[in-house]
């Protein structure tokens, strides 16, 4: 459905993806009671506590000097907002986006669980739909934009890569002469916002204000590296931060280059990042019982942070590798493309054993076995029949790697590992 009447469209506010507005076939074919409290909160709870949630913001702004900070980007969104608010945390009252809800409900929340004491408000826009974006920026005007990086995510409903940045690079463009834009360095699309901006650029990455020099994986599964500011040797800091893989010292990057920017000392800085607590299902390792290791990166699952996070296999050689991969969703047209650029990938590793879990999986494994032989390549339908499959290949100087969605369900397979 393409029409929406005006005036319904203004009451469920202004700019919200009609993606947001009708309820699924999956949520209509429901019981008559919850299909009713369903219809009373999209239709009436949630448009009264947008309206709430944004003057009231705009309350705190203007008379108790709030700071917004937002946060995009197609990876490592969550993880870097969370150092964010770990370290501002360390200069005054701090609330951040909750942990795993549509920003689209979870932004109106966050706003409404501050106080005129609160100093930061640090936000999550993960983007899916065309629009969403500019929903976002109609509810919360940030002072400070801050993107991680621009992946081919959600392209079945963007489009490709080109449309992931236009949608989430709004985030930015709408920053005023005195606001602040955080942005990677090392993205090729970022770049591109050079001298598009009206706001002031902070960059990180490489050869910038904000970058990282001596990183080191730890035998404790934790990421070691220090924090260089202003290229300036006096000014450096060595972190250690209570998570495992090289991609998530850019996310530190972003939060430092956030924090200095808002005028927080590196010595806060060292120590929001060491104290930060990392999410669940996002590169957790764990040792079995028996002796196996297990890493956990069962959250989300896109082309380009799979090839990232599969790269921690080189630190753990003499185990046999065995990874768990499950469908990359929400690819659109570009399905096929990157689900066979991954089993490419993967059957370059020197794995044992490859577990190919879903439909668009499977593509990997067609690719994966031309290198590492139908022996050694497995392609089931759902996280269960995997966990069959694995089980006999486990022992005590196994590494299981799980790459996945919680679509796919593989947040399941590690509960039962574990």
């Amino acid at each position: 459905m393409s029409y929406i009447n005006p005036l319904f469209r203004w009451w469920v506010t202004p700019r919200l993806p009609i993606n947001h507005i009708y309820l699924t076939n999956e949520e209509r074919h429901v019981g008559i009671n919850k299909l009713m409290g369903t219809y009373i909160k999209r239709f009436f709870i949630h448009p009264i506590k947008r309206r709430l949630a944004k003057y009231y913001l705009i309350t705190l702004k203007k008379i108790f000097g709030l700071k917004v900070i937002a946060i995009t980007g197609s990876a490592g969104k969550t993880t870097t907002k969370e150092m964010i608010a770990s370290i501002l945390k360390q200069d005054g009252g701090t609330i951040a986006s909750l942990a795993n809800i549509d920003p689209i409900y979870n932004i109106p929340s966050t706003i409404l669980r501050c106080t005129p004491f609160t100093k930061y408000l640090v936000l999550e826009m993960g983007i899916e739909y065309p629009g969403e974006m500019d929903f976002y920026l109609w509810l919360a005007t940030p002072d400070m934009g801050v993107i991680t990086n621009i992946y081919p995510t959600h392209t079945e409903f963007l489009g490709d890569v080109g449309g992931v940045y236009m949608e989430k690079s709004k985030l930015v463009r709408s920053l005023k002469k005195n606001d602040i834009a955080v942005l990677n360095s090392q993205d090729k699309y970022l770049t591109k916002l050079k001298n598009s901006l009206t706001g002031k650029i902070v960059w990180f990455g490489d050869g910038t204000a904000v970058m990282a020099s001596q990183e080191k994986l730890q035998k404790n599964f934790t990421t070691e590296f220090r924090i260089i500011f202003d290229q300036n040797s006096l000014k450096k800091i060595k972190v250690t931060i209570p998570v495992f893989g090289s991609q998530f010292i850019l996310n530190a990057l972003a939060a430092s280059a956030a924090s200095y920017s808002l005028g927080i000392s590196i010595q806060k800085i060292k120590y929001g990042l060491e104290v930060f607590e990392p999410q669940k299902h996002r590169m957790r390792v764990k040792e079995l019982r028996g002796g196996a290791l297990l890493i956990d990166d069962s959250y989300n699952n896109n082309p380009e942070a799979a090839k990232v996070s599969l790269q921690a296999l080189s630190f753990f050689p003499g185990r046999g590798k065995i990874v768990i991969f499950g469908d990359m969703l929400e690819l659109g047209n570009w399905n096929g493309k990157y689900h066979e650029e991954l089993g490419k990938f993967m059957g370059k590793l020197h794995l044992s054993k490859l577990i190919c879990v879903g439909e668009s999986a499977k593509i990997s494994g067609e690719e994966a076995v031309k290198v590492m032989g139908k022996a050694n390549v497995f392609e089931v339908s759902g996280w269960e029949e995997a966990l069959s499959k694995l089980r006999p290949f486990i022992n005590k100087n196994s590494l299981v790697f799980v790459k996945g969605s919680r679509g796919i369900g593989l947040d399941r397979l590690v509960s039962r590992l574990s």
